[in-house]
Protein backbone atom coordinates (compact mmCIF):
# COMPACT_ATOMS: atom_id res chain seq x y z
CA UNK A 1 0.00 0.00 0.00
CA UNK A 2 1.65 3.18 -1.12
CA UNK A 3 1.68 6.07 1.31
CA UNK A 4 0.80 4.14 4.49
CA UNK A 5 4.30 3.42 5.80
CA UNK A 6 4.72 5.28 9.07
CA UNK A 7 1.14 6.57 8.99
CA UNK A 8 -0.57 6.75 12.35
CA UNK A 9 -4.22 6.62 13.24
CA UNK A 10 -5.81 10.02 13.76
CA UNK A 11 -5.87 11.18 17.38
CA UNK A 12 -9.40 10.81 18.78
CA UNK A 13 -8.89 13.73 21.17
CA UNK A 14 -7.63 16.01 18.37
CA UNK A 15 -10.81 15.14 16.48
CA UNK A 16 -12.94 16.04 19.51
CA UNK A 17 -11.03 19.30 20.02
CA UNK A 18 -11.55 20.38 16.42
CA UNK A 19 -15.01 18.92 15.77
CA UNK A 20 -17.24 19.68 18.73
CA UNK A 21 -20.27 18.17 16.95
CA UNK A 22 -18.80 14.70 17.49
CA UNK A 23 -19.03 14.99 21.27
CA UNK A 24 -20.97 16.87 23.93
CA UNK A 25 -18.57 19.63 24.90
CA UNK A 26 -18.84 20.96 28.46
CA UNK A 27 -16.33 23.77 27.94
CA UNK A 28 -14.32 25.11 25.03
CA UNK A 29 -11.91 28.01 24.65
CA UNK A 30 -8.81 28.76 22.60
CA UNK A 31 -6.61 26.52 24.81
CA UNK A 32 -8.73 23.60 26.07
CA UNK A 33 -11.82 21.49 25.51
CA UNK A 34 -13.67 19.56 28.22
CA UNK A 35 -16.09 16.64 27.87
CA UNK A 36 -17.44 13.60 29.72
CA UNK A 37 -15.27 10.48 29.86
CA UNK A 38 -16.97 7.78 27.73
CA UNK A 39 -16.11 5.17 30.36
CA UNK A 40 -16.59 7.04 33.64
CA UNK A 41 -14.88 5.88 36.82
CA UNK A 42 -16.71 8.18 39.22
CA UNK A 43 -20.00 9.94 39.97
CA UNK A 44 -18.79 12.65 37.57
CA UNK A 45 -15.76 12.03 35.34
CA UNK A 46 -14.67 14.70 32.91
CA UNK A 47 -11.60 15.08 30.72
CA UNK A 48 -9.92 18.39 29.95
CA UNK A 49 -7.61 18.32 26.93
CA UNK A 50 -5.46 20.94 25.26
CA UNK A 51 -6.56 21.96 21.77
CA UNK A 52 -2.92 21.66 20.71
CA UNK A 53 -1.75 18.04 20.42
CA UNK A 54 0.63 17.23 23.28
CA UNK A 55 1.15 13.46 23.64
CA UNK A 56 1.73 13.01 27.41
CA UNK A 57 2.84 14.70 30.63
CA UNK A 58 6.38 13.68 29.67
CA UNK A 59 6.20 16.19 26.81
CA UNK A 60 5.70 19.14 29.16
CA UNK A 61 8.61 21.16 30.49
CA UNK A 62 9.38 23.45 33.37
CA UNK A 63 8.34 26.67 31.65
CA UNK A 64 5.69 29.37 31.89
CA UNK A 65 3.73 28.21 28.84
CA UNK A 66 3.31 24.59 29.99
CA UNK A 67 2.66 25.61 33.60
CA UNK A 68 -0.01 28.06 32.45
CA UNK A 69 -1.68 25.42 30.26
CA UNK A 70 -1.87 22.81 33.05
CA UNK A 71 -3.09 25.46 35.52
CA UNK A 72 -5.83 26.43 33.08
CA UNK A 73 -6.80 22.78 32.54
CA UNK A 74 -7.11 22.36 36.32
CA UNK A 75 -9.12 25.57 36.72
CA UNK A 76 -11.57 24.45 34.03
CA UNK A 77 -11.92 20.98 35.60
CA UNK A 78 -12.55 22.44 39.06
CA UNK A 79 -15.10 24.90 37.70
CA UNK A 80 -17.02 22.14 35.90
CA UNK A 81 -17.11 19.77 38.89
CA UNK A 82 -18.08 22.51 41.33
CA UNK A 83 -20.89 23.43 38.94
CA UNK A 84 -22.09 19.88 38.21
CA UNK A 85 -21.30 18.04 41.46
CA UNK A 86 -21.32 20.70 44.20
CA UNK A 87 -22.26 18.24 46.94
CA UNK A 88 -19.47 15.78 46.25
CA UNK A 89 -17.27 15.38 49.32
CA UNK A 90 -14.07 14.63 47.38
CA UNK A 91 -12.59 15.53 44.02
CA UNK A 92 -9.51 14.18 42.22
CA UNK A 93 -7.61 15.83 39.40
CA UNK A 94 -4.65 14.23 37.68
CA UNK A 95 -2.91 12.55 34.79
CA UNK A 96 -2.00 8.97 33.94
CA UNK A 97 1.70 8.74 33.11
CA UNK A 98 3.08 6.53 30.32
CA UNK A 99 2.77 3.64 29.85
CA UNK A 100 -0.53 3.75 31.77
CA UNK A 101 -2.15 6.50 29.72
CA UNK A 102 -4.92 5.26 27.46
CA UNK A 103 -4.75 7.94 24.74
CA UNK A 104 -1.59 9.69 23.56
CA UNK A 105 -3.05 13.16 23.89
CA UNK A 106 -2.59 14.95 27.20
CA UNK A 107 -5.79 14.74 29.23
CA UNK A 108 -6.63 15.77 32.77
CA UNK A 109 -8.98 13.42 34.63
CA UNK A 110 -11.46 15.39 36.74
CA UNK A 111 -13.37 13.14 39.13
CA UNK A 112 -16.14 13.87 41.61
CA UNK A 113 -16.13 10.85 43.91
CA UNK A 114 -17.31 8.26 44.81
CA UNK A 115 -15.72 5.91 42.30
CA UNK A 116 -18.21 3.81 40.33
CA UNK A 117 -17.75 0.96 40.68
CA UNK A 118 -15.65 1.20 43.84
CA UNK A 119 -12.73 -0.88 42.46
CA UNK A 120 -12.05 1.79 39.83
CA UNK A 121 -10.04 3.66 42.46
CA UNK A 122 -7.17 1.29 41.52
CA UNK A 123 -6.72 3.14 38.21
CA UNK A 124 -5.96 6.35 40.07
CA UNK A 125 -3.18 5.26 42.42
CA UNK A 126 0.29 6.80 42.28
CA UNK A 127 2.77 4.11 41.23
CA UNK A 128 5.86 6.32 41.22
CA UNK A 129 6.96 7.55 37.80
CA UNK A 130 4.35 5.49 35.91
CA UNK A 131 1.26 5.93 38.06
CA UNK A 132 -1.42 8.56 38.35
CA UNK A 133 -0.01 11.96 39.25
CA UNK A 134 -2.17 14.53 40.99
CA UNK A 135 -2.48 17.77 39.01
CA UNK A 136 -1.26 19.94 41.92
CA UNK A 137 1.83 17.73 42.36
CA UNK A 138 2.51 17.86 38.62
CA UNK A 139 2.20 21.65 38.63
CA UNK A 140 4.91 21.79 41.31
CA UNK A 141 7.10 19.62 39.08
CA UNK A 142 6.80 21.98 36.09
CA UNK A 143 6.65 25.28 37.98
CA UNK A 144 9.10 27.64 36.29
CA UNK A 145 12.09 28.81 38.28
CA UNK A 146 12.76 32.49 37.54
CA UNK A 147 15.86 32.89 35.37
CA UNK A 148 16.36 29.12 34.92
CA UNK A 149 15.50 27.24 31.74
CA UNK A 150 15.56 23.50 32.40
CA UNK A 151 13.79 20.41 31.16
CA UNK A 152 11.76 18.32 33.63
Amino acid sequence: MAGTIGATAPCIFCEIATNSKSHTILHSDDKVVAFRDINPSAFRHYLVIPVKHIPTVNDLQRNTEDYSLVSHMLDVGKMLLLRDAPHSKQYRFGFHQPPLNSVNHLHLHCLALPYTPRWRCMKYLPFGPIGFIEAEKFLEKIKPVPGVHSKV
